[in-house]
């Protein structure tokens, strides 16, 4: 199955896409050092990313995507999200990096059987909920697209009067979306982004968001009633430092909850020889990083908990808060390769840049293991479509 990822960033969208079965055509990321990361791994063969095309360095709005009309299942993107990011400036349609318009001339443009985009949990505040309804919109039915000049209220007006019209006529497409946690589907981060998945309205597809296969209630039954969270890593029960609301949580529970559990720090990085001012071994990017402190609001994430969001730093420097928090209340920087585990990069990806921009990278990114869960129920749905 053929695909396009737009806005590729360091891979991890398109890397749990590819793992699923998707194949891309066309990589396109505008920033350096995200395309540096793709094109080395891609040269090194580094898992999914060897048979990538070499990444197109540009900025989107310079793609001419006619060619690849009818030729192409899946388009796939994260459209910046930083107009929407509670670390961010929060001007949203008025911020000059907004590039939903772009995702959606891609899809009128190539007319693909499906797509999938993601963005912050951010774009699903109160206060952004008429542009939700626009970006929605736009997905739903490309063709009618932004006239010059046009305001996005008076293009949401048309698009509404077609939607309510009964007209279903022209490219359409049926819209989902759903916040996701990623640390309900394996991954070991707490990290909540929107996902929209569309399919074109004349396949007749009937789809919908995978199950969630992990739960923090299970993490917290292992840890208090069972004890085999311990066991596993062969330390000493330690839920007594859970926070007491936590305590009194798992009291009231009455069954074992069937899920996984919740994957921790510890179940991410304990393997990891601690890190030093050299590279270990054979890892790369599992540097120390000196000048982490805890304050107020940002103490790292706890060892036996699943992480806090890794962070890219639109102020000051990236990767602020992504720090271990020790049992003994200490605290130091997530190196690279342990921030890459906790987005479920593999340890044979590398990424280039200093650790803040390397960072910053991983920040950015979609853990390939829930892009995987996502597309591997897209491409059930379409493979029957592509035989």
């Amino acid at each position: 199955m053929r695909s396009i990822e737009l806005f590729a960033g360091a891979g991890g969208l398109g890397m749990g896409l590819s793992a699923a079965g998707f194949i891309p055509d066309l990589v396109v990321e505008w920033d350096k050092w995200c395309c540096d990361t793709i094109r080395e791994n891609r040269r090194a063969g580094a898992g999914l990313v060897a048979s990538w095309p070499d990444p197109v360095e540009a900025d989107v709005r310079q793609i001419d995507f006619q060619e690849f009309e009818g030729r192409i299942e899946l388009v796939s993107g994260g459209p910046p999200c930083q107009p929407f990011s509670v670390g961010g400036r929060h001007r949203a349609h008025d911020d000059g990096r907004d590039m939903w318009s772009e995702a959606v001339r891609a899809v009128r443009e190539i007319r693909p059987k499906t797509f999938v985009f993601e963005n912050v949990k951010g774009l699903t505040r109160a206060s952004f909920a008429t542009y939700l309804a626009y970006i929605v919109h736009q997905l739903s039915y490309p063709d009618i697209a932004r006239l010059p000049d046009e305001s996005w209220l008076s293009h949401l007006g048309r698009l509404e009067q077609h939607h309510t019209s009964g007209v279903r006529t022209g490219l359409q497409y049926q819209v989902v979306w759903q916040v996701l946690n990623a640390a309900d589907y394996g991954v070991p981060q707490r990290r909540e982004r929107v996902v929209f998945v569309g399919f074109r309205s004349d396949l007749g597809v009937a789809w919908k968001f995978p199950e969630k296969s992990h739960s923090h209630d299970r993490l917290l039954w292992e840890q208090c009633r069972t004890g085999a969270y311990w066991k596993r890593h062969q330390v000493a029960p330690d839920s007594c430092r859970l926070d007491p609301r936590l305590l009194a949580k798992v009291d009231r529970m009455t069954s074992e909850p069937k899920a996984f559990p919740w994957r921790t720090v510890r179940d991410a990085i304990s393997d990891l020889p601690e890190p030093s001012s050299s590279r270990v071994g054979h890892l790369s990017n599992h540097r120390f990083q000196p000048g982490a402190k805890a304050y107020p609001g940002h103490i790292g994430s706890p060892l036996d908990e699943a992480a806090k969001t890794l962070k890219a730093g639109v102020h000051g420097v990236p990767g602020g808060e992504n720090m271990l928090l020790r049992p003994d209340g200490t605290v130091r920087y997530f190196t690279v390769r342990e921030s890459a585990r906790l987005q479920t990069f593999p340890d044979t990806y590398v990424l280039h840049g200093s650790w803040s921009e390397a960072m910053r990278q991983l920040g950015n990114a979609v853990p390939p293991e829930l892009a995987k869960v996502i597309a591997n129920g897209i491409a059930q749905h379409l493979q029957p479509l592509c035989d």
